[in-house]
């Protein structure tokens, strides 16, 4: 079995676990410094919500027209430019009396930078670790996703209460230059994984191939719509309890870990197909109880142990690269990762919507309500289409490769 130690003596495998911590450090600190900057200027749930996940609708965009720069583009120079990029967007977002309106300009361009950066981001992992290695470097850079956003929301919420909004959002900026720095001072250089020019032509062709078996489809859905419903519901903390919203993330945060750290390390390879889709109703059934209105402790109880359900993403990632040529792994990532993100907006714009003419806690109970119901139709959809389809066995077992394409190698 694969160790932690191991990974961490990989070539570049550190480097890039530290760019990816100080920018999920980044993301976290000046997310809720801004979105505190805005509900106490418009008192809107709303504008809230999307200040802290609203660049994530941007995705939609980017993953339509600059996704095939993902495996186009030199790693360490797409990583560090868009860290520097992050940083000096974020820094003019704390500009005093800057416009609704630019701020919600500059957190677009944002998102469509984010598209691409973590296509390149993870497509590197995959070109850097072997295969039998790829699902425990996920779990550890999902870990220290966790890890970093306990202690950015824990940080975030006393540099808020003990500073002031806008200084949070300068610490991110902050943050988002040492990532840059991490980046190139610690990346090895090397070439794009393909040749050729990035256009939005290639990206449009390479999607519809991705998209193109029923399988990949599936588990594309699977990554994106469940997970986006419930980070809809966490969009609504701010509203939800002003004062503690910080802490509300830092309890998510945690959750978290524990379930990547439990599935990337220890879970059974012959349990992880049987595991996928039960692990992700858990992300979604505590939050039903919100409609209860819970006091703070048991708030903070159901908030932990939902977001254990995260770490079903990873084992629903292991099925779709097993499906996934391995020159197209950054483009299939950045897809991933773009369309995840991208639903996370739209339930955050969904999630401030509902609170707006209901309740927060209404809110997140028919969130949590809609996550379920499709995981369920998702896993009844696997279990009917399994058969005759390319791909459609348990992740332990051998795979054929989805006619015309090459099967992924180690």
């Amino acid at each position: 079995m694969p160790r932690y130690r191991a990974l961490f003596r990989t070539p570049e495998f550190t480097p890039l676990f530290v760019t990816g911590s100080a920018h999920t450090a980044a993301q976290t600190v000046a997310g809720l410094g801004l979105a505190t900057l805005v509900f106490r200027a418009t008192g809107s749930p709303l504008l809230s919500a999307l200040a802290l996940f609203g660049p994530s609708l941007a995705q939609l965009l980017g993953a339509t027209t600059l996704l095939s720069a993902a495996d186009r583009l030199p790693p360490r120079a797409a990583i560090s430019g868009i860290a520097l990029f992050f940083a000096l967007g974020t820094a003019v977002l704390a500009v005093p009396a800057l416009p609704t309106w630019a701020v919600f300009l500059i957190l677009l361009a944002e998102g469509l930078a984010a598209s691409l950066g973590g296509g390149v981001r993870h497509g590197l992992l995959n070109e850097i670790l072997p295969r039998e290695e790829y699902l425990l470097g996920r779990s550890v850079m999902n870990m220290s996703t966790g890890a970093f956003q306990i202690g950015g929301f824990a940080t975030g919420g006393l540099l808020v209460a003990l500073l002031s909004p806008r200084g949070t959002v300068l610490a991110g900026a902050g943050l988002y230059l040492a990532a840059a720095l991490a980046a190139r001072l610690g990346l090895g250089a090397r070439p794009p994984r393909v040749a050729g020019r990035p256009s939005v032509a290639e990206t449009w062709r390479t999607n519809g191939r991705l998209w193109a078996v029923p399988a990949r489809r599936r588990a594309y859905l699977a990554l994106w719509v469940p997970n986006g419903l419930v980070v809809g519901c966490e969009s609504l903390f701010v509203p939800y309890a002003p004062e503690r919203a910080g802490l509300l993330f830092a309890c998510g945060a945690l959750g978290m870990l524990a379930g990547d750290t439990t599935v990337g390390r220890f879970l059974p390879a012959r349990l992880r197909d049987r595991i996928r889709f039960p692990l992700q109703a858990l992300l979604a059934a505590p939050f039903l109880l919100f409609a209860l209105d819970p006091a703070l402790p048991l708030a903070l109880v159901l908030v932990t142990v939902s977001a254990v359900g995260y770490a079903a993403s990873l084992l629903h990632q292991e099925r779709l690269m097993a499906l996934v040529p391995e020159e197209l792994s950054g483009h299939a990532l950045g897809l991933h990762t773009s369309g995840m993100l991208a639903l996370q907006g739209v339930s955050a714009a969904l999630a401030g919507t509902l609170a707006q003419y209901t309740s927060p806690r209404t809110g997140m109970a028919l969130l949590a309500l809609a996550s379920l119901t499709v995981t369920f139709l998702l896993a009844r959809a696997e279990r009917g289409g399994e058969p005759g389809e390319p791909g459609g066995v348990p992740s332990g077992a051998a795979r054929p490769a989805p006619r015309g394409e090459r099967r992924r190698t180690a």
